[in-house]
């Protein structure tokens, strides 16, 4: 009989340690288990660089798509006669940010001057910016008569972008034109975008 009450005490003892030992296990293996890769989509998208969000000049999730209070630099006149009046409708036609192209727009101004295409490094730091468009020449520090040449180093005064506003810049491209500062929707993430600086002509049509 003793040895009967033992040995029953003894296999079930028995039992329940393998059956821990085989969760704990089971338990062991589960980090290592990801069947819909969310894990390794997490940790991607914690690893991308700021900079590189879109093409290349693409630091315009960081400061609220270009938006503004409206003000202009000293010295730039508005348009006397613009393709596209002040209050009228437009669509654009340029992918300077997510959410731009194809969507409807009101202008808020429309002024002649000399646009710029630039490239810059951020004065607060950060990668290269190429081709950003644009910078008007009122926004940049002694620039003397537009339109500047190609390859001309300048620094610029504009605060369209963080890390934007005292660094020296290389004119891209320059062109004489009329630009237009807009309000729109994205088309993106549905957020408004008031006094957004700046759009070209040749970037709008008409809204029908």
């Amino acid at each position: 009989m003793s040895y009967k009450k033992f040995f029953i005490p003894a296999s079930a003892l028995i039992l329940l340690l393998s059956g821990c030992g085989a969760n704990n296990e089971q338990d062991s293996s589960l980090p290592e288990e990801d069947p819909t890769g969310q894990e390794q989509q997490y940790d991607r998208e914690e690893s991308n660089d700021p900079y590189d969000m879109h093409h290349s000049d693409d630091r315009s999730h960081m400061h609220g798509m270009h938006g503004s209070s409206g003000e202009v630099p000293e010295g730039l006149e508005a348009a006397q006669n613009p393709k596209f009046p002040v209050s009228s409708e437009v669509v654009m036609h340029a992918d300077h940010m997510p959410g731009m192209d194809g969507v409807k727009a009101t202008v808020k101004g429309a002024y002649d001057t000399t646009v710029y295409s630039v490239t810059y490094t951020p004065a607060d730091g950060g990668k290269p910016v190429k081709g950003h468009k644009w910078v008007i020449h009122e926004e940049l520090e002694d620039p003397g008569k537009a339109p500047l040449k190609e390859g001309t180093a300048i620094t610029m005064k504009t605060g369209h972008m963080p890390g934007m506003k005292g660094a020296e810049a290389i004119i891209e491209s320059a062109e004489p034109t009329t630009v237009y500062m807009v309000d729109f929707v994205s088309g993106e993430d549905g957020k408004t975008v008031d006094n957004h600086k700046w759009v070209i002509e040749s970037e709008l049509s008409e809204a029908k």
